[in-house]
Parts: C-alpha cells; structure tokens; sequence
C-alpha cells in the first residue's frame, strides 16, 4: 500500500510540473523566511537595498559564498571577516557602518555595509556598460571594473562568468517568491531511489557505498536520491540548504528536501533534513536505531523550512575551494 501511495504522489509531481511550470515568478528583493541567520537579517535587508543594482538577496548570496556566515573566517590569501575583505581593498573600500567611530573588518555591523557599498561603487563604475546592471556588478566584483567596460559586459573569463551564475543561482534561494516556486523536474526520480531504500537501517554518516552496507544517515540519503538523477548536492544537511528557492509550507510538493533546526530563526543549525513525499509526509533517515522510513514532518518539532532543488542551484553552492575574495 505504501509503494502504491508514493507511486501516485510520483504521478503527481508529474502533473504538478505540466500544471505549474509557468507559476514560478521573479522573486521579490525581500528574504525568505529563514534564509538568513537572524543576527544578520536586518543588516542584509537594510542595506542590500543601498543602490538598484544591488538587493538583499544578491548580498546575502554574496555573503553566504565568501564566509557562510562566519565572521571570524580568515583565508589562506588573508581575506577576512563575514565579507571576506583583503586588508588592500578594506583600507579604501571600509565603512563605519554602526556609526561607532571605527572600521572593524572583523565586525558584521561594519563589513556587510562595507560589501553593499563597495558593490555600488562597482556598479556606478560601470553604469554605462550594456546589459544587466547587476551581472555586470557582479562581474566587476570578480574581474574588475576595467575589464567589464572593456568588454562591454560580462567578460569571457570562466571563473568570472562561472561568479556571476552562481551569485544569481543561489539569490533565488535568499529571496522571498512572489509567487509559487515552479516545481523541480528532476523529483520523481529522487522519490523512486529513496522509496527503494525504504527499510535500511540508519548508519550516521552512511552514504550507501559498499563499505557502509548501503545504509545512510539523513543528508547522505538525500545526496544519493538527487544524485540519481544527475544532481550533486553537498554532503551536510545545512549545506543542502541553498540549493533552490524556498516554498512555503503550504506550498510543499513531493521531491522537497524539508529541514529541521535546533535554532529556528539560523539554517546554519540544521541537523536533519527528509525528502516530502506529499500529504504531510517525508521520507528519512531518522537515527541510529531507526530505519529508514516514511514520517510525517510534525513528528519532529523542528521544522525551519523547505527546499525546492534546482540544478543550477546545486552547482552554485560554495564548495571547499572559496569564490575569489575582495
């Protein structure tokens, strides 16, 4: 009965995508709920509306990619604080953001107004260059502004280019949808491998390979569904976190990875992520001792939020080698 159950929800991913496919509008400039840890919600909302070519969203996807939100990180190349400044470009492009008297690299309050302005300054040194105002920003960020108005645009360096995609991938999982999030092609496929696990027993830190006897813990049972079907996501639930946009929870469709946080108001404390399947229901990887099984999403009190996967969304995730920093 329960394979008969996941098999209609399947059928209905697909009728979902064909009915749904044009819903999924330009996101708004406001955050989604959740998306930013709290301590810095209102910092990234005020000033990531600092110029027109910048907005919350792209700075917090900015952010999120030189420090996941570590104020304290520092790079092999120097680069330090949440906004990743060297000490070159922070001597000229540092701002008193809380008014305090000081330029602190190290303090959120003066380095993420610091990354908003310096992205404004960039973006008015090439206002006159054709095309989108904020890939050109972007862009400007990675090459420099020199090369962007030589090239009329976005120049043809790869990592440039590869910069600028990624940033505008993971704004669609920093911003608040206007409108219903359009629905992940590639779900079906993620629920017909999890369904086929249905029954393995947990292992904590499992990812199904011969030296773990095909069992898995939560994230590597996610990872292995979406894998499936061509898409590579981070190994850790509360990095799999931004890999598409967020639809509300009454907006969940089979094929959403659904999170669950000890601090509800900062994803960075994610430790559990499941796989909806429809009617309130999710498959995971529960815990040791547990296996792996069909839930509903209130049987655990934790639940942040949901995450629609995209493939462009996967590929933008930060991954061990840092974005070129400032």
């Amino acid at each position: 009965m329960c394979l008969g159950f996941v098999g209609l929800l399947v059928v209905g991913v697909y009728v979902a995508a064909g009915n749904l496919g044009g819903l999924g509008g330009k996101g708004t400039v406001g955050l989604a709920k959740g998306a930013v840890p709290d301590q810095y919600q209102a910092l990234v909302a005020k000033w990531g509306d600092l110029c027109p070519a910048l907005n919350p969203a792209v700075l917090a996807a900015q952010l999120y990619t030189e420090s996941n939100w570590d104020p304290t990180a520092e790079s092999h190349a120097a680069a330090q604080g949440i906004a990743q400044f060297i000490p070159e470009t922070w001597a000229t492009q540092g701002i008193d953001g809380n008014g305090d008297g000081k330029r602190n690299v190290w303090d959120p309050s003066d380095a993420i107004p610091s990354a908003a302005s310096y992205d404004c300054q960039l973006a008015s040194d090439v206002k006159s260059v054709p095309g989108d105002i904020t890939d050109n920003m972007l862009a400007a960020y990675n090459a420099g502004p020199y090369r962007v108005i030589k090239a009329g645009g976005v120049p043809a360096i790869s990592e440039t280019q590869g910069y600028v995609k990624s940033i505008r991938s993971l704004e669609k999982s920093f911003a608040r949808p206007l409108t219903r999030v359009a629905p992940s092609q590639q779900a079906a496929g993620a629920i017909y491998f999890a369904q086929d696990k249905l029954g393995t027993p947990y292992l904590w830190g499992g990812e199904g390979g011969k030296e773990d006897n095909g069992r898995f813990d939560c994230s590597g049972l996610t990872q292995a569904a979406y894998r499936s079907v061509g898409i590579e996501l981070p190994r850790v639930a509360n990095d799999q976190w931004n890999a598409g946009p967020h639809p509300g929870r009454n907006e969940l469709l089979p094929g959403d990875l659904v999170f669950f946080a000890h601090d509800l108001k900062d994803p960075r404390s994610i430790h559990h992520v499941g796989l909806y399947v429809g009617g309130g229901y999710m498959i995971h990887a529960p815990r040791t001792g547990a296996v792996i099984r069909f839930e509903k999403i209130d049987a655990q009190p934790d639940y942040i939020g949901a995450t629609r996967v995209t493939a462009d969304g996967a590929k933008a995730l930060p991954r061990p080698v840092k974005a070129n920093a400032v």
